[in-house]
């Protein structure tokens, strides 16, 4: 009976309790929202990513029509830019004399090719386009939408049918040949800098001095990173005015790593590409091996001294035995006596005296 009423005093104690708490709630109303608290709706777009590794960026998205890539002879590749109105783009403002720059390569590095499709009135973009060799390609779409500030680089991976060779990055080379000519490439790249690089274009040991312009320029120049093949910004330099042989571009690389650097340069109303492999933030000083550990101490205890061996019991008793046998015995007889003390006896001997 007792527990029954406790029980029931602690269930309404309860009650009261969570009422009163109920009534302050009431009384003070919903928490006022924290400015900067709340989630966005949509994610933030990242900041400070390189270009070409999106598919889709500031509402801008990258929609190819064709899923493959011909092997064999060219075929029609197409593809839309579509807008934050999820409308296809269909006016652009021109950077390097053109409304968009397509490139082309396999994700190896290889097969690079730069072209320039042509845009329906319907926003689609299209161009017939061969692949070098079956594989994996990432296609960049670079453009710069009418009414906006800045240009886009959009990227997106379209495969090649066929059987699949990777080709190895070539090693860094400040020399690269083309259909005779070479060029040859000064400058390092530093990540977080504008790195200036100056490309030298020499035909049989003589500098090449009549350069045509290309692109609005007499050089146009496209760094990809190795690993996640990311579109880096390039600038031609605006005051080089001479048509060769040097071409002066400044760099930005986000990271220390292994990049692939394409010349396009027109020559004889040819346009060549002179391909390099540079190396970012690999110096004397980041490549010198770290400098060895300082030499570690060995402190040792010395052990305590062992202490004096105790003479064996009965030793100093036997040597007295055989002073006494020697001075009673006769000489010849002195050996036998010192066998017999020393000889181990196998018993105690009974000093008792008998009964």
């Amino acid at each position: 009976m007792r527990t029954s009423i406790k029980l029931g005093g602690y269930a309404l104690g309860l009650v009261a309790v969570f009422g009163a708490a109920l009534g302050v709630g009431n009384l003070v109303g919903d928490p006022a929202p924290v400015a900067g608290g709340a989630a966005p709706a949509h994610p933030a777009p990242a900041v400070g990513v390189p270009g070409g590794l999106q598919v889709s960026q500031d509402g801008y998205r990258l929609v190819p029509a064709s899923r493959e890539l011909a092997t064999g002879a060219p075929a029609q590749f197409a593809f839309r830019v579509l807008g934050p109105d999820g409308q296809p783009v269909t006016r652009y403002t021109a950077t390097h004399e053109k409304d968009l720059h397509l490139i082309v390569v396999r994700r190896d590095l290889s097969g690079f090719q730069h072209v320039h499709p042509t845009l329906a009135a319907d926003g689609t973009w299209s161009i017939p386009l061969r692949a070098g060799a079956p594989g994996q390609y990432r296609v960049f779409a670079d453009f710069q939408p009418a009414g906006r500030d800045s240009g886009l680089t959009l990227g997106v991976d379209v495969p090649a049918a066929g059987l699949y060779r990777p080709v190895a990055v070539p090693a860094p080379a400040p020399v690269a040949a083309v259909d005779g000519y070479q060029v040859t490439l000064a400058g390092a790249l530093v990540p977080g800098t504008s790195s200036k690089l100056t490309l030298t274009v020499t035909r049989a040991g003589q500098p090449v001095t009549d350069l045509q312009p290309y692109l609005g320029a007499y050089g146009h120049l496209v760094a990809l990173r190795d690993g996640d093949l990311a579109y880096l910004h390039v600038h031609p330099d605006e005051a080089s005015t001479d048509p060769g042989p040097a071409i002066t571009f400044y760099a930005e690389v986000p990271s220390t790593g292994t990049y692939r650097l394409y010349l396009d340069f027109k020559h004889g109303d040819t346009v060549r590409t002179a391909e390099f492999t540079a190396a970012a933030g690999t110096g004397a000083a980041a490549a010198a091996p770290p400098p060895p550990p300082p030499p570690t101490t060995v402190t040792t205890r010395a052990s305590p001294a062992a202490p004096p061996r105790r003479p064996r019991q009965g030793r100093g008793r036997a040597s007295a035995l055989r002073r006494r046998v020697d001075q009673g015995l006769p000489r010849r007889s002195r050996a036998k006596g010192r066998a017999l003390i020393s000889k181990p006896r196998p018993y105690a001997l009974d000093r008792r005296p008998k009964p």
